[in-house]
């Protein structure tokens, strides 16, 4: 009852500061990477913290297992470092009595990864892609900022305007260029304002010119006007669009086993069997010779991690190409991975654990 809560306890605080340094890192750099996708207009400022709440709650699964892998090194490796490791050992204690204490504390964990790759990470990706669709979707006048060049929604108009109301309904020194009927249009105007008009909205300008100019210059045109109407883009659905397969969800990739939907399975529960593994993975690469800095030891369990993750995407992109089956996948990964890992255990295991004395007999 000792060995196990002595263990358990020293993991909660390892893997509860760990957990907390892991997610401010990840935020900071999600938080520059939204704030970049908000300058250039893919994001909308105003959702900028939404965007960064669920890009975070899709990373959670891969923050969860880095977390409780460097926790269990790290309390291990300590162990080690400290003679510890000796002592259980040389009480009868093996490698593989660790893996009992390392589960019970690990399973919470564990359920949470499971749930986070399986239904939270696909809520989060749709809920990401629908703010960006509907702020792409979003009206041309919607659009424009004052001091900055905008383009509509069908890319075929650039609007300009040196400042609004504060209504956002008026504008002065308005300009459009707009591709029209294989001619570049370009309207400039003092003053616009938006108006509804016949069901539609408008742009209604004042005091302006208008030049209309062919693509091949055959044509040459310039007008002045006192007031002129611009019908703007709706909120019409942009075409193409489709849903990528991880925003979908885990029963909708069931039922529909497309290769890119079976190498987007595989990766979600490819993440609960890594998961599981990188605990077994801990206690195996957690070894340090107590003469020796463990800097190395962690560098190289670290690596270990590295490898078994890219492996993991990997195998998702092989599956997505039809070049591993998905069944093939996960037992060749990560029955692969569990069965080499056990066996090593079992070794080392042997080896540690030392025969108990037999009782004199007369």
């Amino acid at each position: 009852m000792l060995f196990h809560s002595t263990l358990r306890k020293e993991l909660s605080r390892s893997f509860g500061a760990t957990l907390v340094v892991l997610i401010a890192i990840v935020m900071t750099i999600i938080l520059i990477r939204t704030l970049g996708l908000a300058s250039r207009g893919s994001v909308n400022p105003s959702e900028v913290f939404l965007v960064m709440a669920y890009t975070v709650i899709g990373y959670m699964p891969t923050i969860l297992s880095l977390s409780l892998f460097i926790s269990i090194v790290g309390t291990l490796s300590r162990m080690y470092r400290d003679s510890e490791m000796v002592i259980w050992f040389s009480a009868g204690r093996g490698l593989a009595d660790f893996i009992s204490p390392l589960l019970r504390f690990a399973w919470p964990v564990l359920l949470l990864i499971a749930v986070l790759s399986l239904v939270g990470w696909p809520w989060a990706n749709s809920q990401t892609q629908g703010m960006r669709d509907q702020y792409e979707r979003r009206g041309d006048l919607d659009r424009v900022a004052p001091g900055q060049f905008q383009e509509s929604a069908a890319r075929n108009r650039v609007f300009y305007i040196d400042k609004d109301s504060p209504d956002a309904t008026s504008a002065s020194n308005v300009f459009i260029s707009s591709l029209e009927r294989n001619q570049q249009i370009i309207t400039s105007a003092q003053s616009g304002k938006v108006e509804t008009l016949m069901g539609g909205r408008y742009l209604v300008l004042s005091n302006g010119q208008r030049l209309e100019r062919s693509f091949d210059n055959s044509d040459l045109k310039i007008s002045e006007f006192g007031t002129y109407g611009a019908r703007m883009g709706n909120d019409s659905p942009l075409p193409g669009e489709t849903v990528a397969p991880k925003a979908l969800s885990t029963l909708a990739l069931l039922a529909s086993p497309s290769l890119p939907n079976q190498g987007e399975l595989g990766w979600r529960v490819g993440m609960v069997l890594a998961a599981v593994n990188f605990v077994l993975l801990a206690l195996v690469v957690s070894n340090v010779n107590p003469r020796v800095g463990r800097s190395g030891n962690l560098l190289f369990a670290l690596f270990c991690f590295v490898i078994y993750f890219n492996l993991l995407n990997l195998g998702q992109s092989w599956v997505g190409n039809g070049r591993f089956s998905l069944p093939g996948f996960l037992v060749v990964l990560h029955g692969g991975m569990l069965v080499g890992m056990l066996l090593w255990i079992a070794l080392r295991h042997n080896s540690w654990r030392r025969p108990r004395p037999r009782a004199a007999t007369s």
